[in-house]
């Protein structure tokens, strides 16, 4: 099914540019106060580690949180389309002058729909055709099937894997546990073959 995403530029005061992208079944937009709530019901115990760091124990946590997102226009809250509720976020990091890191989080009670595949094709695109972005990737931990499989639907390329890279929570014992984390990438020129072999 095509997911192509419509993308709606809003400005608010101090010229602060706001991104609004609209798929089939979601909205992809800025974070709100109001998804203090269900940002907790992902947040607050987080399953993959590399969000262990952001757990959030109230809803004053998620207030601050989603206050630092709102200083950033590269994060997006995932929002189902017809509820606007909140279901997972977006991000990305920009490297001068055209490199694009990219990671996302789902919370699992709406994982196995195709939502994060929905989702990430039409912030890639975004990325790819209003930022500017030559070349995108994302790390994913070895042990993160989902990501992975995730970024290979999405057409991304396995680049290797960097041994005991990173570390974001200890061992029994206190010593830091270090993870194995792959990288997958994908140029626009690939991206704009793919998206146009997909909907010849």
């Amino acid at each position: 099914m095509r997911h192509t995403g419509k993308i709606i530029l809003h400005r608010k005061k101090y010229n602060v540019m706001t991104t609004t992208i609209t798929t089939e079944r979601l909205c992809l937009r800025p974070f709100m106060e109001k998804d203090a709530a269900a940002l907790l019901t992902y947040l607050g115990n987080p399953r993959v580690n590399c969000f262990k760091d952001q757990q959030l124990s109230a809803t004053e946590d998620a207030l601050r949180y989603i206050a630092e997102r709102q200083k950033n226009d590269l994060c997006l809250a995932i929002c189902l389309k017809d509820t606007d509720e909140l279901i997972g976020e977006l991000f990305a990091e920009k490297e001068e002058p055209d490199t694009y890191g990219v990671g996302w989080h789902l919370n699992q009670l709406f994982e196995g729909k195709g939502y994060a595949f929905e989702a990430a094709r039409a912030f890639i695109s975004w990325l790819f055709d209003s930022e500017g972005a030559r070349r995108v990737y994302g790390y994913v931990e070895s042990d993160n099937l989902r990501s992975q499989n995730l970024c290979k639907r999405l057409g991304m390329r396995y680049e290797g894997c960097f041994k005991e890279f990173i570390s974001f929570v200890n061992n029994h014992d206190g010593t830091p546990k270090y993870e194995d984390t792959c990288i997958y990438a994908i140029l626009k020129k690939e991206w704009s073959t793919k998206e146009t072999n997909q909907h010849n």
